[in-house]
């Protein structure tokens, strides 16, 4: 702005250096982003890794009124594949489908931070208590049940950063989808029988990856 257009000199000085202070300021503003973009580039942090180890039913039974109440246990392990990128799991919420249907309540995990290429093992305990199933549900577990097979998927829904050095990432959301296959009676069935027993009367077949988004 010319002299003529201000009143006093240090008008004109003022906005000068108010002018040079925002171009500094956007100038840092660029140089951190600049910085961080290269780091996340260099490091290229991977999504962890989901394992389903074992699966325990401690009792599964389907009232008259098609009303679900089960308990079981899922044992899960998350691996951090990162050797210079730690992971926070902020929040992580565990629970069980079948066929599409939440059929447990959502167990939280204990907040925690998992170091480089670390390995974290989880064992809750998923319950739910009258849990209402359509017709079609009902049906279904009974036949699956018969044909000695349930296929059941765990789910892990959360929230993680990732940390590098003292960077650290906005959270990203976290989903796990870890299917759950079981044979029923040594996979000869229950013979239509809705309410399971016994120890070993449900197996889980065998350990396998999830898949896993971020």
């Amino acid at each position: 702005m010319s002299i003529k257009y201000c009143d006093q000199h240090k008008d004109c000085e003022r906005q000068r250096l108010y002018r040079r202070f925002c171009a500094g300021l956007a100038a840092l503003i660029l140089l951190a982003l600049l910085i961080v973009l290269i780091v996340w580039l260099v490091l290229r942090p991977s999504k962890p890794r989901f394992y389903l180890n074992n699966v325990d039913i401690v009792c599964i039974n389907v009232s008259a009124s098609s009303a679900l109440t089960v308990t079981m246990q899922a044992t899960l392990a998350a691996r951090n594949p990162n050797g210079r990128v730690g992971i926070f799991y902020d929040r992580a919420d565990v629970y069980a489908e079948y066929r599409g249907l939440q059929v447990t309540v959502a167990t939280a995990l204990p907040p925690m931070y998992q170091g480089h290429n670390d390995v974290t093992v989880w064992a809750p305990f998923l319950s739910g208590a009258g849990v209402p199933l359509s017709p079609y549900l009902a049906t279904a577990l009974a036949q699956d049940e018969t044909a000695g097979y349930l296929l059941l998927t765990i789910r892990v829904d959360g929230w993680i950063r990732w940390k590098a050095g003292a960077f650290i990432t906005s959270h990203y959301h976290l989903r796990v989808r870890c299917p759950a296959l079981l044979t029923v009676n040594d996979g000869q069935g229950s013979y239509g029988s809705n309410a399971g027993g016994g120890l070993g009367y449900f197996k889980f077949n065998r350990a396998a990856p999830c898949i896993v988004e971020v």
